[in-house]
């Protein structure tokens, strides 16, 4: 009669659904944002946001600050640190700029992508000069 399957079918339907969170044209938002749903934003946001869930900045979009997450899709602007474990998409409207990491890039031709871009998983290290640098060879000697 009072049993718990009730609950545990709508725990289930809660938690195989995807949310996605939506910031609509002509809103501006100043703060920082945790989440594990998708992000929409063809609004202004000015702050930290960390989600992993996927990002899709829309052509009025604006992203100026700290972005964390997996995947992301630009036709709009990004102005800061953008950190993806996964694939920054650009679209020829999109203008980024700043500090880049990610692990795969995929650039429309038209798109404005001026930023310091490391793919992750880079094994080569810079110095400040933007040249290469040479790890010294150790020898091994034997008595």
């Amino acid at each position: 009669m009072f049993s718990d399957n009730k609950k545990d079918k709508n725990k289930n339907m809660v938690e195989g659904t995807t949310s996605q969170n939506i910031i609509s044209q002509g809103t501006k938002i100043v703060g920082d944002f945790n989440s594990q749903g998708d992000f929409r934003i063809d609004g202004a946001v000015e702050g930290n946001i960390k989600t992993t869930g996927k990002v899709v900045v829309g052509k009025e979009g604006f992203i100026k600050g700290t972005l964390q997450g997996t995947d992301a899709y630009f036709e709009g602007k990004f102005s800061g640190k953008l950190a993806l474990s996964g694939t920054l998409t650009l679209k020829a409207t999109a203008h980024i700029e700043g500090e880049v990491v990610v692990g795969k890039l995929a650039v429309e031709p038209g798109a404005n992508f001026n930023v310091t871009c490391a793919m992750k998983g880079s094994v080569k290290e810079m110095n400040k000069g933007g040249q290469q640098q040479q790890q010294p060879k150790e020898t091994e000697k034997t008595a």
